[in-house]
C-alpha cells in the first residue's frame, strides 16, 4: 500500500493486485492487534543496528523515508501516535485497523486501482519486465511492477511465499527462508508444566554452544507445552544465527535483587516459615505454580523444615532463581514465526531505487527481501521505507 501509493501519487497509473479479499491483512495482527507502526530512535544508525540480517542494505530505503517520516504520514492521515517503552510507537487507538484504514485512504486519495485477484507469474520479454499474469489467465501490462508479497511466516494472512516463485522464476536468487521472531522448543520437559504461565519484568540472557552470551533482554516471557516464548524471546531468537542446538536461555527470575539482596530476602522469608516445610516457604517469592519446579530443582526435599535447609542448599536457590536454564533445541514452525528471515537477495537489488539489477522494470520491498530486525516496530519501518522508496523510484 505504502507502494502503491507513492507511486500513484508520483503520477503513475496504478494498480494494486491483492489475493486477499482485504487490504493489510497481516497488518492487523500485528502488535497483538495494536501494530507497533515502527520505532522512535533517534537516529537512522539506531534503526540499522536493529536490523541484524543486511541491515546496511536498507541506508538509503531509511534515510529516504525515515521513521520520523512515517510518523508524521500517519499522524496527517488522522492517526495520532504514541510512544511506548522502548521507543515502539503505536496508535493511540491500539487498534491496527487505524492504520490500515490509513494507508487504504492514502492509496484511494492517490487514484490506486485495487484488484482482488491472484497473480500465477510475471511477465517478461529479454530482460525487461512487461507485467503479470493472473490465475485467471487475464494478462496485466505493465511497465514497472513492484513485488510487496511478504514472507511465508503466517501464512493464512496471505503470505505464502508467492514473491520468492515470481523472483526466482525470472532469475533472482533466493536465500532460504527460515524463521525469525519465533517461539523456540527447550529440551528441558518441566516447561510444559508451566504452560500459559506469563512471567513480567524477568531478565534473561542468551548463549550459543560455545557459552558465549549473544543476547541480554529485560521484559515479559511465557512458558508454552513446547518451550517459552513471549516478546524478550522472540526477539532473543532473531539473534540466533546457523546451528540452534546447544544455545541455553538463562532466565533471572528476580533481576532487581543481587544475589546478595536475594540470599538476604530468602533469608527474611525463611525465618517467617522457619517451622513449615520448605515447599510452605516460598509463596512470598514466586508464582504458585513455579514454586513445585523450582524444589524439584533445587533439590532440597520439600518436606525438609525450613529451618534445616543448609547455607549450600540456600545458595543454591539463590543461583537457580537468578539463572533459571532452559536448552533451546529448535525453533517453532516458520508459519508461527513473526517475520521470514531470508527472501530475494540483496546483492540483486539496487538499494538506492529497490530495482532489480536483473530485470528491468521489476523492483521488490517489504519482507520479501532478505532482511529481517528484531521486534520493536523495526520491521514495519522496512516495510514502509522500502515501500516508499520503490514507489517513487
Amino acid at each position: 500500500m505504502m507502494a502503491a501509493g507513492t507511486a500513484a501519487k508520483n503520477g503513475n497509473k496504478v494498480i494494486l493486485i491483492e489475493k486477499n479479499k482485504i487490504l493489510g491483512k497481516k497488518l492487523l495482527i500485528t502488535g497483538k492487534g495494536r501494530c507497533n507502526v515502527t520505532n522512535a530512535a533517534d537516529d537512522v544508525e539506531l534503526l540499522i543496528q536493529n536490523v541484524p540480517q543486511n541491515g546496511t542494505f536498507l541506508y538509503s530505503s531509511f534515510y529516504t523515508f525515515t521513521n520520523a517520516d512515517t510518523m508524521q504520514f500517519f499522524e496527517e492521515l488522522g492517526v495520532p501516535l504514541k510512544v511506548e517503552r522502548g521507543e515502539r510507537v503505536f496508535p493511540i487507538s491500539d487498534k491496527s485497523a487505524d492504520i490500515v484504514n490509513a494507508l487504504r485512504k492514502f492509496c484511494t486519495d492517490n487514484r490506486v486501482e485495487f484488484k482482488t485477484a491472484e497473480v500465477s507469474n510475471l511477465l517478461m520479454q529479454g530482460n525487461k519486465i512487461l507485467g503479470a499474469k493472473l490465475r485467471t489467465g487475464e494478462i496485466l501490462n505493465a511497465d514497472k511492477v513492484i513485488v510487496a508479497t511478504g514472507g511465508i511466516s503466517y501464512p493464512q494472512t496471505g503470505s505464502t511465499g508467492d514473491g520468492y516463485k515470481f523472483a526466482q522464476a525470472v532469475g533472482h536468487t533466493i536465500v532460504s527462508p527460515k524463521p525469525s521472531l519465533v517461539p523456540l522448543e527447550t529440551i528441558e520437559k518441566w516447561v510444559s508444566e508451566l504452560m500459559g504461565l506469563s512471567l513480567k519484568n524477568v531478565a534473561i540472557s542468551l548463549a550459543n554452544k560455545a557459552g558465549k552470551t549473544i543476547y541480554t533482554d529485560f521484559g515479559e516471557m511465557i512458558f508454552t507445552h513446547f518451550g517459552v516464548s513471549g516478546p524478550i524471546v522472540l526477539s532473543a531468537s532473531s539473534h540466533i544465527r546457523g546451528d540452534i542446538s546447544g544455545h541455553k536461555l538463562q532466565i533471572d527470575l528476580k533481576p532487581a535483587l543481587t544475589h546478595e539482596q536475594l540470599d538476604l530476602r530468602i533469608q527474611r522469608d525463611f525465618l517467617k516459615y522457619q517451622n513449615k516445610d520448605f515447599k510452605n516457604s516460598l509463596a512470598d517469592l514466586l508464582p504458585q505454580r513455579l514454586i513445585d519446579i523450582v524444589i524439584k530443582l533445587s533439590n532440597v526435599p520439600p518436606d525438609k523444615k525450613t529451618h534445616s535447609v543448609t547455607k549450600v542448599e540456600r545458595t543454591n536457590l539463590v543461583n537457580l532463581l537468578k539463572s533459571l536454564t532452559v536448552t533451546v533445541k529448535s525453533f517453532r514452525p516458520i508459519d508461527e514465526a513473526i517475520i521470514t528471515s531470508g527472501g530475494v537477495s540483496t546483492k540483486e537489488i539496487d538499494s538506492s531505487t529497490m530495482q532489480s539489477k536483473l530485470v528491468e522494470g521489476l523492483y521488490f520491498c517489504g519482507e520479501v527481501i532478505d532482511v529481517d530486525a528484531y521486534t520493536g516496530g523495526f520491521n514495519l519501518q522496512i516495510a514502509f521505507s522500502t515501500g516508499y522508496l520503490a514507489g517513487s523510484s
